[in-house]
């Protein structure tokens, strides 16, 4: 216990507040089970400790990772009764996914312990609803994704710019600060932007083997899957990244992999809950999520320049864009006539020449154009699409 209270001791003093991700203030501290997951890489662990820092009495609180070298000869639920017996009243576990039996002891913990709040972090592909110790009823989760165009600007280049929902976007009601020139940033925001640790030495270096592990270690330990099934999950983002947008043929698909159809729409599933893939879906399922798979995307420009390095292309980066920074506030599906839908609008994406043909007669129809800096009537700069979380 007191090795663990001095590591939470020496991550406090390192840990920033000057910024806090867009999670920081929708989360419902209240709650006494309260999970917060998402990819790798994009800011959980430094939430949580910013809360701690700045919200919490350090008295009573205790940060520690699932992983440390305690758990190899302790239990969390042994760790949570000595911390509640010494007058412990918040304890936050940071990647939760690396213990064994996480979720029967987390179940435990609550039941056990009324006035102990638990905050823990997770891989984006944790299904709390997964096996006998159903947390669904228990753990409220919160899911966060990378950096905004709008974060980006403040966290590196403190350029403080509102969030602005939708509507304001679409009827020209972004105000900006003076002399501001979007395209003095946006193409480093999504060459390198996406991820809090971008501005490290060797960052793709560090983004490869993020992704890497995810690869190889996250998704095979959630789903069970062998060492060769895991090769193949890498042989399928290589296809993914070298490909996207596209529309995913699941048969020669499977055939190039070496694996059954059924399974290969499991292997895109947990690519797309793991942050590495979005997949693009119609609207046949009538919520979020259930429709069928109309084309495939890697989930931010970051990965794209990261995994498909020369061979990104200019149209695909946009349209991976605009679904990345949409689908944190929207349900974006794919559009008959265009690019996407969100309810009963329709969006075209291009440069700063595409033309209207695309949606004439269309009701609610957009262009969403690259390079330009004003918008008018219903043409919207692509880059103000960035500023919605």
């Amino acid at each position: 216990m007191d090795k663990l209270q001095m590591s939470f001791d020496a991550m406090l003093r390192s840990i920033p507040t000057t910024f806090h991700r867009y999670m920081f203030d929708r989360i419902n501290w209240n709650n006494r089970l309260l999970g917060l997951v998402g990819p790798r890489g994009v800011g959980k662990t430094t939430l949580m400790l910013q809360y701690a820092k700045e919200k919490l009495n350090r008295n009573t609180t205790l940060f520690v990772n699932a992983d440390d070298l305690y758990f190899s000869a302790h239990h969390l639920v042994e760790l949570a009764d000595e911390f509640v017996k010494r007058g412990g009243t918040h304890l936050i576990i940071d990647e939760i996914h690396k213990y064994k039996d996480w979720a029967r002891e987390l179940k435990l913990m609550y039941d056990y312990h009324a006035d102990l709040k638990i905050f823990f972090t997770g891989s984006s592909i944790l299904d709390i609803n997964k096996g006998s110790a159903d947390l669904s009823r228990r753990a409220i989760v919160y899911s966060m994704q990378g950096l905004s165009f709008r974060e980006y600007l403040n966290m590196f280049h403190h350029i403080e710019i509102p969030v602005y929902p939708l509507v304001d976007i679409m009827q020209h009601r972004i105000e900006l600060p003076d002399k501001f020139r979007p395209y003095a940033y946006f193409q480093s925001y999504l060459e390198e932007g996406y991820y809090p640790f971008s501005q490290e030495d060797q960052f793709y270096i560090r983004l490869q083997q993020i992704i890497n592990k995810t690869l190889e270690v996250d998704i095979p330990q959630y789903s069970e899957m062998s060492v060769s099934t895991a090769r193949k999950l890498k042989q399928l983002l290589t296809i993914i990244a070298r490909s996207v947008p596209f529309k995913p043929n699941m048969s020669s698909i499977a055939a190039m992999l070496g694996v059954s159809r059924n399974n290969l729409s499991d292997y895109f599933l947990y690519l797309e809950e793991a942050g590495l893939i979005s997949q693009l879906r119609d609207d046949t399922g009538g919520i979020r999520g259930l429709g069928k798979v109309d084309k495939v995307y890697l989930d931010n420009p970051t990965l794209m320049y990261c995994l498909g390095q020369e061979t990104s292309e200019t149209g695909n980066i946009r349209e991976t864009f605009f679904l990345n920074q949409m689908r944190v506030e929207q349900d974006v599906i794919t559009s008959a006539v265009s690019d996407f839908q969100i309810a009963s609008y329709t969006f075209e994406i291009g440069g700063k020449n595409k033309k209207q043909k695309q949606l004439q007669g269309i009701e609610n129809g957009f262009i969403i154009k690259d390079n330009i800096e004003q918008g008018y009537m219903n043409v919207i700069p692509l880059w103000q699409f960035g500023f919605n979380y």
